[in-house]
């Protein structure tokens, strides 16, 4: 699948009935939140650490499917000063695996009037395939920029090169396809990438911070400006981590530490009151927590109009 072939198929278009992006002000930081689609997976994949039946009676109570769950993909787009930055980069095209309902983010950048040449950074979150996949795409890599700076934390680098499944509960064909998009990026982007151990500033008020859990060196983005906050979890919280923390999901690398990176954050997040966005909650995925008894509760925010 190239570029082109993306570009000129039947995406949306410039008066697409279904919202796919959301701008939003963080002090002098514009952030624009893009949909890149929805990835369809095995409900069961939410929580391997529960009975069937327990994960079931969740999703009713959600209202939502128990055959196939539908993750939202949710990326940024981050301006501050003259630096225009890329949070991940949503799941590109792989046809063995058969997603049509996601790889749109090439599109809807093109359709909010951002060229691919006007991006100077690109933090990624962690090298799954649905984070990075957009930017391997064939043609892709020739229209960013020569000086482009793909920020990646280093302990996610060395984990790529001999990526450790034993603790996940991943969909048949899912490990084979990580491991390969994650070493065309490598191929493509590797000379560009800058690491960082335990925190990077990217850009005025835009820092990258490690988590670890998810994958060992996954991180998280976290806006800052005239007092005003946002951070972009990536996969740290999963819709069933308010009320649910301790949950597994099967893409995660590190069950128990991700439930632990999890409920650090959504205490904090409930102590401070500040918002986040995370990359598989419901778009435009802008998120509050409540604490409710011993649990969480997600209070997603009011559009601004």
């Amino acid at each position: 699948m190239t570029l082109e072939t993306v570009l000129k198929s039947d995406g949306p278009a410039r008066d697409e009935l279904v919202p796919s992006r959301y701008a939003l002000q963080v002090g002098d930081i514009d952030v624009l939140i893009i949909s890149d689609g929805i990835l369809p997976i095995p409900a069961h994949v939410l929580a391997h650490n529960v009975e069937p039946k327990v994960l079931d009676a969740w999703l009713d109570e959600q209202f939502l499917p128990n055959g196939v769950a539908e993750w939202p993909l949710n990326v940024l787009v981050v301006r501050s000063g003259d630096q225009i930055i890329l949070v991940d980069a949503g799941l590109g095209m792989d046809p063995n695996l058969k997603l049509e309902k996601a790889g749109r983010l090439v599109q809807r950048l093109e359709a909010a009037g951002i060229a691919l040449d006007s991006i100077t950074d690109v933090v990624v979150t962690h090298m799954h395939m649905d984070h990075i996949g957009g930017l391997t795409i064939d043609g892709t890599r020739e229209r960013m920029r020569p000086d482009l700076r793909v920020h990646v934390a280093a302990a996610e680098v060395e984990f790529w090169k001999n990526p450790d499944f034993s603790k996940t509960a991943m969909p048949e064909g899912f490990p084979d396809a990580l491991r390969g998009t994650a070493k065309r990026f490598m191929e493509q982007y590797g000379s560009q990438i800058q690491t960082f151990e335990n925190e990077a500033e990217v850009a005025p008020g835009v820092t990258a911070q490690l988590t670890g859990g998810h994958t060992p060196g996954h991180c998280m983005v976290r806006l800052t400006s005239d007092g005003e906050r946002l951070t972009f979890v990536g996969d740290a919280i999963f819709q069933t981590g308010f009320d649910q923390p301790g949950w597994h999901n099967g893409f995660e690398h590190d069950p128990e530490e991700a439930a632990r990176v999890r409920v650090n954050l959504l205490r904090e997040f409930a102590e401070t009151r500040e918002p986040f966005v995370a990359t598989h909650l419901p778009f435009p995925s802008i998120y509050h927590v409540a604490v409710s008894g011993d649990a969480f509760r997600a209070v997603p925010a009011v559009w601004d109009y």
